[in-house]
């Protein structure tokens, strides 16, 4: 009995790039073994060393997640639909404080709202509810650009933004608050005089400063709603735990590549992200969108539905995605909702909690935070002078290069290429008495090369500090960087 199973972007690499399978089985456990044995690179992606389902990845049959229904013994028919959903980062309280009488439209105002204040499911109430609000994007990137602008244009009273970076010319593709002229330039800096000029009622409330379990609560305590603009695990994680411990609802979106996901996290009426991803992937398993990729309007599409929720509740009109989750293909243009449940087991929102506050989530997330001290790892590392230097004496150096074909046309040192993910099948076409240099685009996936070269019994191995941007930007600035 042949059962569809369709395959998430990040995957599609170890099913020969197909976005849906045909997988016979009467369980989902049947299905996932059929499914293993097909496409046998998908195990260590799907199930951990005890062979269980790795924490961040979720099976729904339909719209349902198995762990609600009867696990990996679900049992499937033909007319089902199989997704694996792996993580990649009515109103609210606010409408009692924004009700009429506390808040005054001016004339320049109701001019400038008008579009929305001729819609009954508005009006004049939900416009002042909107002044009133007080709404924090973590984030100015790509899902907090589009984020910032309609939210901005929308009326809300009070946004606030947390970012520290500056602006780089790889942002542009898809950042829409920056233009070319603004590189170089803080972030913040250039988001709130944009900002201004396109709303002065909106009063803007930067925080240049890096999110942290110390920090977190201070700065969103005096918010209503968050709004999740992320891209990296910790942060994802410090902002949901927050939210929980604040009650604050927090409106989630992440993206990569051609897929993107949106819902609305919010602990007092349903779950929390710890509850759909209750651990996060291994440091380097799943590729940020720096070395992954994301198409340029996918945050554009997912930040605008992030701010369409957001306004939904701070009207309360609608049905807002509490307890949906939204899958977007952009490559099938093909929205698929899913169902969330609360785990009453989650850690922090569940009936027992056992964290009761913030954590360190680098260490949680299980990245490096300290500098390399042992010996062994200083030996496993090469910063791109020292590189420069020995291939300058002419140092008998095998360069590796594990990142995609496609990144390799970009830009390249030559080096031999052998995809990370092709890395153990291709580990025999390597010479292990060479001494080895590994690099990919930024140090994320040439440790994990690093790992298994070692594993396989190679010793002399060296990690390209930074790889090969770090190449370009230091050593050959006529190498093209991307």
């Amino acid at each position: 009995m042949a059962i569809k199973v369709l395959i998430p972007t990040p995957l599609r690499q170890y099913t020969d790039k197909k976005d849906a399978v045909e997988v016979n089985g009467r369980t989902v456990e049947e299905l996932m073994k059929n499914l293993m044995s097909k496409y046998p690179q998908l195990e260590r992606h799907l199930y951990a060393e005890d062979g269980k389902l790795r924490s961040f990845v979720n099976v729904y049959v339909n719209d349902e997640d198995i762990r609600y229904l009867q696990q990996e013994h679900t049992p499937v028919k033909s007319i089902d639909v199989i997704s694996i959903v792996p993580s990649i980062a009515g109103g609210v309280e606010i409408n009692d404080r924004a009700f009429v009488g506390e808040v005054r439209l001016s004339n320049e105002e109701i001019q400038r709202y008008s579009r929305h204040l001729i819609m009954p499911e508005v009006g004049i109430d939900g416009q002042k509810k909107l002044k009133a609000s007080r709404v924090l994007i973590v984030g100015a990137g790509g899902l907090g650009s589009p984020l910032a602008l309609y939210l901005t244009a929308a009326g809300v009273g009070s946004l606030g933004i947390v970012d520290v970076d500056v602006i780089d010319v790889t942002n542009l593709q898809r950042q829409i608050l920056y233009s070319t002229d603004d590189i170089g330039r803080s972030k913040l800096d250039v988001a709130r005089e944009r900002l201004r000029r396109i709303n002065p009622h909106v009063e803007i409330e930067p925080y240049e400063k890096r999110l942290t379990a110390d920090n977190a609560l201070e700065v969103l305590r005096d918010f209503d709603i968050i709004v999740d603009g992320t891209d990296n695990f910790p942060t994802r994680y410090l902002v949901n735990d927050a939210c929980v411990l604040l009650g604050k609802p927090n409106v989630y979106g992440s993206i990569f590549r051609f897929e993107g996901q949106v819902t609305v996290f919010d602990a007092k009426r349903g779950p929390c992200y710890r509850c759909l991803y209750p651990t996060p992937p291994p440091p380097g398993l799943v590729p940020s969108c720096a070395e992954g990729g994301v198409l340029g309007v996918l945050p554009g599409i997912i930040g605008s539905l992030q701010a369409l929720e957001t306004i939904k509740l701070i009207i309360g009109r609608g049905n807002s995605l509490v307890e949906r989750l939204i899958l977007f293909d952009a490559l099938t243009l093909k929205f698929r909702e899913l169902k969330l449940r609360k785990n009453p087991e989650c850690p922090i929102c569940g009936e027992h909690p056992s964290i009761h506050e913030l954590i360190d989530y680098e260490q949680f997330c299980g990245i490096q935070t300290q500098p390399l001290n042992s010996q062994n790892d200083q030996q496993s590392k090469i910063s791109p002078e020292e590189l420069k230097a020995r291939l300058d004496r002419g140092d008998d150096l095998f360069i590796l290069d594990v990142r995609e074909p496609h990144e390799y046309q970009v830009c390249n040192l030559g080096g031999y290429l052998v995809p990370i993910n092709d890395l153990q099948q291709r580990i025999h076409e390597l010479d292990p008495s060479r001494e080895i240099v590994v690099h990919c685009k930024m140090g994320g996936r040439s440790a994990k090369a690093v790992e298994v070269l070692k594993r396989a019994g190679f010793q002399n191995v060296k990690d390209l500090i930074g790889g090969i941007d770090a190449w370009a930007t230091r050593i050959d600035n006529t190498m093209p960087r991307y």
